[in-house]
């Protein structure tokens, strides 16, 4: 939260969605002087259903999504990102997101360098870092929200949706945009990572999608690059 909170572009229209929680979410948000946040606290079906709540519900232009364990790597990430819109014409833009310790957050232990997007490059193994990932409200409208259907890629299908099937135009903002604390929900362990690969093969096929036979092998390539 403290992330958005320094953000220099004044125009932030912040959106938290708690699904009902029952620790001191809504207390400390609270407790947080002089800061506007509308606040939505009610039970959900999972991380995508609340994802789409807040969609539904943001009034914005522009949209980006932060999970609990992610936050913004300087304080003028939002403006950068504003400026790509405004300069590009863009329909989505994105950068780079460093994974980090969970303890320590200055100690880089991965970094995503998610690159320019080129045609088919989802069925070789790329894709962009979703927190990084930030969409005009108007696409969601026309293209749809996030597949309810998938536990883990609902992310990565909508991202295959957006920009393999409907094209939309793009930017990338050769900078990292996020942080984020390893222990997330495909982060954690080889029985998330294989579910993840099978949404992810299911995401190519609910959009008729040709998919490369070595599609699960060239998936990993990326990511052992964060490494190095």
């Amino acid at each position: 939260m403290e992330s958005v909170y320094r953000q220099d572009y004044q125009h932030i229209d912040h959106l938290i969605i708690d699904g009902a929680s029952t620790d001191h979410t809504i207390a400390e948000i609270n407790s947080i002087p002089n800061r506007v946040a509308n606040i939505v606290s009610e039970k959900d079906k999972g991380i995508y259903n609340a994802m789409n709540k807040g969609l539904q519900l943001a009034d914005g232009e522009i949209i980006g999504i932060l999970n609990s364990d992610d936050f913004y790597n300087s304080e003028d990430v939002i403006s950068k990102v504003v400026a790509a819109f405004e300069t590009t014409n863009a329909d989505c833009v994105f950068g780079d997101l460093y994974y980090v310790n969970q303890e320590d957050t200055t100690k880089i232990v991965r970094k995503w360098v998610t690159g320019p997007y080129t045609k088919n490059a989802f069925r070789k193994g790329w894709h962009p870092a979703h927190p990084s990932f930030f969409v005009k409200k108007e696409i969601y409208e026309r293209f749809g929200y996030f597949d309810e259907e998938l536990q883990l890629a609902a992310d990565f299908e909508l991202m295959l949706r957006f920009l393999e099937k409907h094209r939309i135009a793009w930017s990338y903002i050769e900078k990292p945009l996020v942080r984020m604390r390893l222990g997330g929900a495909t982060s954690n362990g080889i029985t998330n990572m294989i579910e993840g690969n099978k949404e992810c093969i299911k995401a190519f096929k609910k959009n008729k999608i040709p998919i490369n036979p070595l599609y699960t092998v060239r998936r990993l390539v990326p990511k052992l690059k964060q490494f190095f």
